[in-house]
């Protein structure tokens, strides 16, 4: 049995907080910029061009990728074989959101209840998703989501008979609807089975997989590359201004769900699609 401090949970993710906000994970980086030679709009070029500025500038300065720096979201897995001492472990992430959001300047967007809707100033509670795993390590990734995004997020509970045909059509639906308001290029996560909440939470996790990276079920992949083609010929491009590249990836997660189900989760990024990863 390993013993692990809590104390190091919280440095661990006031380091996630900052470098998540500021620096764009190396896959987006080179998605972005296949995704200018790819584009055959002038204008959608001249766009991705400008994001492009906005990156550097942001890494060079130590400026936040996007003023909107997202409500933190965590997928954590737990070894079982550790110990965690020091206090809970929910607190300890929570603080280091604190500390993160605190000392980095990052924009505080947390307010404590839905609908008095005042700001909780250091941008808790979090978000956190458990997951137990065999092993002596903590793994934690870290997803801050705007809401610019966040907001176009859909949850279509079809019918079996809809079959693949309906799920895809689903999706394209989704990012249709969601227009320029998820500031394209894109990143679309896609959960499909388990339950009404199995399926949103497949989906937030799918926007963590590498872009470019393809589902390990031969038939998910295949998916994943026609629904993409599709979103692409949508027209809806960089900035929402028109052009060829509406979408960057879509990353489609799969569970077992109920004979008589198929819900579908589509949640949809924008082109920062931010996250970092830390094993401790």
């Amino acid at each position: 049995m390993r013993e692990l401090d809590v104390a190091q949970i919280t440095r661990a993710v006031k380091e996630l907080c900052i470098d998540a906000n500021h620096k764009l994970v190396p896959d987006m980086q080179k998605a972005l910029l296949d995704a200018k030679d790819k584009e055959k709009s002038d204008l959608g070029k001249k766009i991705l061009g400008q994001l492009e500025e906005n990156l550097n500038i942001a890494k060079e300065d130590m400026i936040p990728i996007c003023q909107d720096t997202g409500m933190a979201v965590f997928f954590v897995k737990v070894g079982q074989d550790v110990h965690l001492t020091g206090g809970s472990l929910t607190d300890a992430i929570n603080q280091g959101v604190h500390d993160g959001y605190t000392e980095g300047f990052l924009r505080k967007s947390v307010v404590g209840d839905p609908l008095i809707r005042k700001n909780t100033g250091d941008n808790t509670p979090a978000i956190i998703h458990y997951d137990i795993v065999p092993g002596d390590k903590v793994e934690i990734t870290i997803a801050p989501k705007g809401f610019g995004s966040e907001n176009m997020s859909r949850v279509f509970m079809l019918k079996p008979a809809d079959g693949e045909e309906g799920v895809k059509d689903a999706i394209v639906q989704a990012v249709k609807d969601a227009g320029p308001n998820a500031c394209p290029p894109m990143v679309v996560g896609v959960g499909v089975g388990g339950t009404f909440e199995k399926c949103a939470i497949l989906a937030k996790q799918a926007l963590t997989r590498a872009v470019g990276q393809h589902s390990d079920i031969p038939y998910v992949a295949d998916m994943e590359k026609e629904v993409l083609d599709r979103i692409n010929r949508t027209g809806i491009g960089p900035g929402g201004l028109g052009g060829t590249v509406t979408a960057l990836a879509v990353n489609i997660n799969t569970f077992a769900t109920h004979i008589a189900g198929l819900p579908v989760a589509v949640n949809i990024c924008c082109h920062v699609n931010r996250h970092a990863s830390v094993i401790i």
